[in-house]
């Protein structure tokens, strides 16, 4: 496993690496873990598990996305996805696309989200990208303020069709 770096936070640090198949349950867990995640995923047995496994793989597989977790004392606190995507607008730029961000709850407000994206952002700045950019749901408005105190703007209207 490769750490990617070390995360501030009030409390002490969390270690940052690259997500492993056997951290699904755990990341998984964490996405589930709000009323609108509750929704949306779980894992009920060892079937409820697959089409994350095989998210993951494919995660996992391409350069363009990057699944990482935070740790700290052997336990994984936080998670988010990081994906690149090549486009022709803004002139060719690359943008980062920030998915899933999720902290424990036990953590939240102790400035491990702060780190997360701030490595985000650094990351996204090392690799080339012209901005970073995510999507929230419009039910969370503590996220809204998080985001907009890290500096992010609400540019966009943002438009979802269920498949």
């Amino acid at each position: 496993m490769t750490e990617l770096g070390v995360l501030q936070t009030t409390d002490g640090t969390a270690s940052l690496r690259r997500a492993v198949i056997g951290d699904v349950p755990s990341i998984v867990e964490l996405l589930a873990d709000d009323p609108l995640g509750a929704a949306r995923d779980g894992i009920e047995g060892a079937a409820g598990l697959r089409p994350y496994a095989q998210a993951f793989e494919s995660l996992d597989a391409d350069d363009a996305h990057l699944l990482v977790v935070a740790e700290t004392g052997g336990r994984i606190v936080a998670t988010m996805q990081l994906s690149f995507i090549p486009g022709l607008s803004r002139r060719g730029a690359l943008r980062a696309q920030v998915e899933g961000v999720r902290v424990h709850a036990d953590l939240r407000n102790s400035g491990l989200g702060r780190a997360l994206l701030m490595w985000a952002r650094g990351e996204a700045e090392r690799r080339g990208c012209a901005l970073i950019q995510l999507t929230s749901d419009k039910q969370r408005p503590e996220a809204h303020r998080f985001y907009s105190a890290l500096g992010f703007t609400a540019s966009h209207e943002g438009f979802k069709l269920e498949l």
